[in-house]
């Protein structure tokens, strides 16, 4: 059984195309473009495979020569899916940082966001291009655009993607930025277990008990059994005596003997004086400290006891 034809009017010519991919009828691009603008949108299946451009497609898998083709056939670089994915979304997914280039040059639109709140930085930090993550920010990417929902800072630290992390903290990405959904970076960090990130994030000034509302970092790190990430947000200050909203303290989410356990009963006894000065000097500088410290001029030894070195 034959699929129905689609019909469009373009000025006066009456125009009848009918293409068919797998049993459902589809638009030519050219007249998608034509018709939707910006947008373009399969008539059954919108947010699909089926409604993406061959714009979209050579961005994805990373296809130079075809995309620079498309384009000098007069391809919109802005053109958005129904869900506004672009096609700079697509490259940066996959990092190819050629494609992301070619189509900024060409006028992409660098901060569009998707209709689940994800823009291109979102994902060159999904993927951990470092090299995608630069050149976007080069571009005057916003890492703390209000309209998304997907920070890229936390989906940089979620996947263990530490250079990522540290370059938008340098552009201007709050370190202590705390989101409804999943808390700070650093809480985000210790949920996935990522200690590289945890290290980099309280290096670089995180506030070590700022978590998911009263659940801290270290109720995570207690929750996932993270000896490791347990003693660096000790060392770093946190606080053991801190109830979580079911009344609950670090230590009583640790299993029961287990490592954790110990490094938080541990912890629970006084701190040494060294430990305390360093802690009240590093809170007192806030997370102006990496910037400040050094230029103390304090002996080396010093220096790098207070910058955790």
């Amino acid at each position: 059984m034959s699929a129905p034809a689609a019909i469009f009017v373009s000025g006066s010519q009456l125009i009848t195309q009918r293409h068919e991919l797998s049993g459902i009828t589809y638009l030519p691009w050219e007249l998608r473009n034509a018709l939707y603008g910006n947008h373009i949108c399969h008539t059954f299946q919108g947010g699909s495979w089926a409604d993406r451009s061959p714009l979209h497609d050579a961005a994805f898998h990373g296809r130079l020569l075809s995309l620079k083709t498309l384009i000098a056939q007069g391809f919109n670089v802005n053109l958005l899916t129904i869900d506004r994915v672009s096609p700079l979304h697509e490259a940066c997914l996959g990092g190819h940082v050629a494609c992301a280039k070619t189509l900024l040059e060409h006028g992409a639109y660098v901060n569009t966001v998707t209709i689940d709140g994800i823009t291109p930085l979102c994902n060159a930090c999904s993927c951990g291009s470092v090299a995608c993550v630069s050149m976007l920010l080069d571009y005057s990417a916003n890492p703390e655009l209000e309209t998304q929902l997907v920070f890229p800072l936390h989906e940089a630290v979620k996947r263990g993607h530490r250079e990522c992390a540290e370059i938008l903290i340098a552009h201007g990405a709050d370190v202590d930025k705390e989101l409804l959904n999943c808390g700070s970076p650093l809480y985000v960090a210790c949920t996935n277990q990522r200690t590289g990130c945890v290290k980099k994030l309280l290096e670089l000034g995180a506030n070590v008990n700022c978590g998911n509302f009263r659940d801290t970092p270290l109720h995570a790190a207690a929750r996932k059994s993270s000896e490791e990430i347990a003693r660096l947000l000790v060392d770093y200050g946190a606080n053991v005596k801190c109830k979580n909203t079911e009344g609950k303290y670090p230590v009583e989410l640790a299993a029961p003997r287990s490592p954790v356990e110990q490094v938080l009963l541990f912890a629970e006894g006084p701190a040494t004086l060294a430990q305390l000065c360093r802690l009240c000097v590093r809170n007192y500088l806030g997370s102006s400290c990496l910037q400040i410290i050094p230029q103390l001029h304090l002996p080396e030894r010093l220096e790098q006891f207070l910058l955790y070195r």
